[in-house]
This record gives C-alpha cells, structure tokens and sequence, in this order.
C-alpha cells in the first residue's frame, strides 16, 4: 500500500448509519459508502485473485465493502434477509432481503477503468422493490422502485414513454434503430447452445456496447444513454438493482429461457420484446 493510499483510506471513516433513514436513503448511503470504500482501497493498491476464471475475480475491495453493507444492514434492519455476490447469506424473518453487489464489474475495478460500480436491491415474495446503483469514478447514483420513480443523481429521469418528455416514444424504438449492451464470456461464445441465441439478438441491433459490469449498463438504459441491454446466466445481485431502475423509469424486463439458459432482458417494450424474438429464434428445439 502506498503512503498516499494510507493517507486516502484514513482519511475516509465509513459511516455508522441511522436505522431511521427508509429503505430508499439506506439504500443510497450503502451504495454511496461501499463504492468510496471500494475506490479509496484501490488508491491505497490491490490484488486480485481469481475465482472461476481469469476475468472472474474478487479483491479485498470486493470483502470490506460488502462486510461494511452486511454490518449497516444487520443493525439498520435487523429482521430482513441479506444475499451478497461474496458470501453474506442471512436468512432473516421480515419475509425481505436485501441484494447486494459490492463492486460489479470487478475485473474492470481491478485494472483501473471507471466503469464499475457498488449496487443494491430490495426485495420480497412479489419480486423487487427497489434498487441502488453508484458509479463512483462518473459520480452517478442511480435510485429507483416500486414505490418511487426513477432518479439520477436526485433529477428525475424521463420515462421511457410519457408524452412531452425526452424518453417519449422510447418504449416503442425497434432493436433495429438501438444500441444494445451485452456481455458474453470468450467459453460461452464457444458453445453452439449460447452463441446461437446471442448472434442472432446481436445482429438484430444497431450497435453493440459491451463495457463488463450490468448494473452500470442497466442504470444507462434506464437513463437512456443505452438502448437496451441483453445477457444470460445473470445472478441476482447482477440483476435486480438494475431491474427495479428500469422499470420505474418506465421500461420493460423480461427472462426467457433458451436452449437450457435464461436470458435476461431490459429496455423499451419493443425492444425487449425483439430481443426475445431474436433470442428464442436461436433454439435448436
């Protein structure tokens, strides 16, 4: 660790946090603190180790942030559940769990690029209800749920179909006029059962974008800055905070099941729907 990473790092205390704040103020301070722990230890220098392959990895950036989230939700909401990508795993008995994604787009966090990010959601037994997204090095906090529109940075973000507004028209935009973000891992591309799928929802779009963290791709759907995005195999804390921004901006989600994979699908209405299209005419069955 270097002098001036120490320096950085003591000079952040992540903060003890008020179980008063509801679940939409918790759910932006924990994203807000996680991703500035996460950023400071790399400052302060790194390592990664691998997990299920070379582009698969976790750093003790990944550990704390996600020990200090547990710690505030284990104190802030003592009776719901938690689910974390590294490990954290409590049952709880509100019948609620949070989600949570300590640093998403690791192996980009890892090698120094600014698009990664720290996400969270929340949800019960109807599906999710909110969801936080921060990208630290862009300064962009995304927030949204079931019971709150979607925002950016505090400004709200125009839906995907309201008259008059900037996203008008945005839910009916075929695939073919949008620039669609994805990711696919070099071993799947290898497989006829995925590639298949995925060739032909990539070629049914106007430009690819493929960037390597989900939640960042999701919170720019919902913002409109992309059109919309597709991928499979997508754990939940890949998933559900970017979902539950995306359909309180007004956009559209779905999950198909192709060739023995769930694909996952978010967007304007006719584009997710197009995308299902070109993903299921992709089946050997």
């Amino acid at each position: 660790m270097t002098e001036l990473g120490k320096h950085r790092l003591g000079r952040h205390s992540t903060a003890e946090l008020n179980p008063a704040l509801d679940d939409y103020q918790l759910a932006e301070a924990l994203v807000r603190e996680a991703g500035t722990l996460a950023l400071l230890m790399r400052q302060a220098g790194l390592e990664g180790q691998q997990k299920t392959s070379v582009s698969d990895v976790v750093t003790a950036a990944d550990h704390a942030a996600e020990a200090y989230v547990l710690e505030q939700l284990q104190r802030c909401r003592p009776d719901d559940g938690i689910l974390g990508e590294e490990g954290a795993s409590i049952a709880g008995t509100s019948g609620r769990t949070w989600v949570i994604d300590p640093v998403d787009g690791t192996y980009n966090f890892l090698h120094g690029s600014t698009y990664w990010c720290s996400a969270i959601a929340l949800k019960d037994s109807s599906g999710v209800l909110l969801g936080g997204i921060f990208q630290p090095e862009g300064d962009k906090l995304w927030l949204g749920g079931t019971t709150r529109p979607s925002t950016l940075n505090g400004e709200l973000l125009a839906t995907f179909g309201a008259e008059g507004k900037p996203g008008a028209g945005r839910s009916g935009t075929p695939l073919s006029e949008l620039g669609a973000a994805t990711y696919i891992h070099p071993t799947w591309l290898a497989d006829p059962m995925c590639a298949m799928p995925w060739h032909a929802a990539a070629t049914s779009a106007a430009a690819l974008r493929m960037f390597g963290s989900g939640s960042c791709d999701l919170g720019r759907v919902a913002d409109g800055e992309l059109g919309c995005w597709f991928q499979q195999s997508c754990p939940e804390w890949d998933w559900l905070p970017g979902k539950a921004i995306v359909l309180a901006a007004g956009g559209a989600t779905d999950v198909v099941r192709v060739n023995g994979l769930d694909w996952f699908l978010a967007g304007g209405a006719t584009a997710v729907r197009q995308l299902r299209a070109a993903l299921q005419s992709g089946s050997v069955s």
